[in-house]
């Protein structure tokens, strides 16, 4: 156990959900919302926000009575035991923090080369994701509590940017930008956003890979969760109305992952957009780094359970690294050789599909664990329906995403099937997790 001292604290763990989230959409896709959803782009985020407290309920209820790090994925063993899904979303869980970093890296490389009028050559950008991934894979080896104090002040830094941005943003917006587009095609607009920009909260889940390193994790658990989604969603809605009440929709989504720099230029001028392309480095740096540690805790938990290579579990978790290393090796791969725009959108299907395991376990396990089974039923149909959705816009809009997502399932199921059966390994705690 580590000792109190090096345990990450509400607000630590806040900053960490918090880092995560505002880091994985406001810089980085912002463009995107603006081109589904126009002017409705502030109820969109609000409705996503809606569907994430769905998720938020049943990881709370989990999450403040089993504490491991594997968080998801041990909350799926309790609730529907050792088998080949479980497995395989284990393994699947995995595979999308190493993108998402990869992700992050690409966009940090993407704001940072032309706010120092360096050349965007190849070469530029991968030094510059290697440096990055290197240097946050150095902090995180100090332990939990290293990773916290970073995160703490990452966020702070990116917030108070973000707030300037909203209180003088509030004084020149245009309120024609504003108005709603009412009728069908508004709608459904607001509604594909929504589910775009749902997994723009997926951040929150990072609380529960970091449970067994928190101090109180049966009360701050919940409340980190709570606290993280209720002040994003705060954060989203109020710089969506300012970037669209002082930018047109057709220069927003014109000007792509840096619309919100080029938003602040009608009222703060290029220093508004120096100062908002500050913020993305700072943004994409705090996802960075808290999606890393979340990477390495669950690579070491489900190897330390038998779900990934034995290489993972040499030794106790920061005595020995060799999940946070091997996490961050593979990221750097994906960021050198791969796109990562249609991985990224698999990635959010996959995300969708883990979270209605938890719910489902949370069902299972509501007697134990705390919840209204009614509740979380009709809270499994609604999420069904996001991922309904999901898959629906993908069809229209990324097709081939949509396939490749079809060949990595199968092919992880297929590798999950050679593990156990072959390999003859079995999740250890599956059967014997405490629920306190």
């Amino acid at each position: 156990m580590t000792p109190k001292d090096k345990k990450i604290g509400l607000w630590e763990a806040v900053a960490i959900a918090v880092g995560t989230m505002i880091g994985a959409s406001i810089f980085s896709i912002f463009g995107i919302g603006a081109k589904i959803a126009g002017s409705d782009l502030p109820e969109a985020f609000i409705l996503s926000g809606l569907f994430a407290l769905i998720v938020a309920y049943s990881y709370a209820k989990l999450g403040s009575k089993i504490i491991s790090n594997a968080g998801p994925i041990q909350f799926i063993l309790n609730g529907i035991g050792d088998n080949v899904i479980t497995g395989s979303l284990a393994i699947l869980m995995w595979l999308s923090y190493v993108v998402s970093i990869s992700l992050f890296a690409k966009g940090f490389a993407g704001y940072f080369l032309p706010l120092f009028h360096l050349s965007n050559t190849i070469m530029a950008v991968a030094i510059t994701e290697a440096v990055l991934i290197i240097l946050f894979t150095s902090i995180n080896s100090f332990g939990s509590r290293a990773v916290g104090r970073l995160e703490f002040y990452i966020v702070l830094a990116k917030l108070s940017i973000l707030g300037i941005f909203i209180l003088l943003g509030f004084l020149t917006i245009n309120r024609h930008y504003l108005i709603p587009s009412f009728g069908t095609a508004g709608l459904h607009g607001t509604l594909a956003a929504a589910v775009v920009f749902f997994l723009s909260y997926m951040g929150f889940g990072l609380i529960t890979n970091a449970s067994e390193n928190m101090e109180n994790p049966k009360r701050n658990v919940p409340l980190a969760i709570f606290i993280s989604i209720g002040f994003v969603m705060l954060v989203y809605v109020s710089v969506s109305v300012v970037a669209i009440g002082n930018l047109s929709i057709p220069a927003l989504i014109s000007a792509k992952e840096n619309a919100l720099a080029v938003a602040a230029i009608p009222f703060l001028g290029s220093l508004g957009f120096i100062l908002l392309s500050i913020g993305a480095l700072f943004s994409i740096s705090s996802a960075l780094n808290a999606t890393l540690y979340g990477g390495a805790n669950i690579a070491y938990s489900l190897a330390k359970d038998g779900e990934l290579p034995e290489i993972f579990e040499r030794k106790t978790w920061f005595g020995s690294t060799e999940g946070l290393y091997i996490t961050a090796a593979l990221a750097l791969i994906f960021a050198f050789g791969f796109n990562m725009e249609a991985i990224a959108t698999i990635t959010s299907t996959i995300y969708t599909i883990i979270y209605i395991f938890v719910l489902v376990s949370h069902y299972r396990l509501a007697e134990s664990v705390g919840g209204k089974k009614n509740f979380i039923l009709m809270n499994i149909i609604i999420l069904f329906g996001v991922l309904v959705a999901l898959v629906h816009y993908q069809w229209q809009t990324q097709r081939g995403a949509l396939l490749l997502m079809g060949i990595t399932l199968a092919g992880v199921i297929t590798a999950e099937l050679i593990f156990r059966y072959i390999g003859k390994r079995i999740i250890s705690g599956s059967k014997n997790m405490p629920i306190i």
